[in-house]
């Protein structure tokens, strides 16, 4: 794994210490299911295999992921994704995502909780900010979000301040069934998501269940059989 050096100001944000995550050629410094994650064609993939009573529906009965070594705290990701159905083609269902700040709570499993920066074959989820086994959709794309303590921690206030965007016009600049790039932003509890050069989210998370640091892994979804692949992924991390 080669480390470069580089700088990024964004706003008050100085990132250096750019790093590849993924060497193209197998998965070190990963860990997950096997039977469901490999490199193909230069690229992280994951699939899911239709289960023969129903070809609609895969074998794999709950969400898990690929997780990588490290951790991050504030930091700039950036990778290039594309998900296909069972056929190869950007229709019907799948959904994926890149799990950040999140914590392994079930390690045999390879199953993490925390903030996820969404993605999907549909034209519904992609951009938005999702937090896997906790508080549920955070942000909606397009949206601009303040999320305040709450009286329950798994129910926070979620105040819409504005927008980033309009929601249809950023699905309008996904490809469907190609690849995308991807950008998330995180410093203290500003959380920015961007795809294609747009931004879909901007979350301003004020609670104390609020991750500051934690774990980046890759998901795959459980529901109809897809493949989703990941390549080109580059962190850099705050000074």
């Amino acid at each position: 794994m080669k480390t470069f050096i580089a700088l990024l100001t964004l706003g008050t944000v100085a990132f250096a210490g750019e790093k590849q995550l993924f060497n193209g050629k197998d998965l070190t410094g990963w860990k997950g299911f096997t039977e469901l994650w490999s490199v193909k064609d230069g690229t992280i993939t994951g699939q899911t295999h239709a289960d023969p009573a129903n070809p609609n529906k895969s074998t794999l009965k709950s969400n898990t992921f690929l997780v990588w070594e490290g951790e991050v705290a504030d930091f700039e990701l950036t990778f290039h994704y594309k998900i296909t159905d069972k056929d190869g083609k950007g229709e019907g269902f799948g959904n994926s995502g890149v799990q950040y700040r999140s914590k392994v709570v079930d390690e045999a499993g390879f199953v993490v909780a925390g903030y996820q920066a969404d993605f999907e074959i549909g034209k519904t989820y992609s951009g938005i900010l999702y937090e896997e086994k906790g508080r549920g959709i955070l942000a909606k794309r397009g949206q601009k979000v303040v999320i305040k303590q709450g009286e329950d921690p798994k129910k926070p206030k979620i105040e819409v301040t504005g927008e980033v965007g309009k929601s249809d016009e950023i699905q309008g600049g996904i490809k469907q069934g190609d690849w995308n790039e991807y950008r998330v932003v995180a410093k203290g509890g500003h959380l920015q998501h961007f795809i294609n050069g747009k931004q879909t989210v901007d979350v301003t998370d004020e609670t104390a269940e609020g991750a500051k640091k934690g774990v980046l892994a890759l998901q795959i979804h459980a529901g109809a059989p897809f493949t989703v692949q990941f390549k080109d992924i580059v962190l850099k991390t705050a000074e």
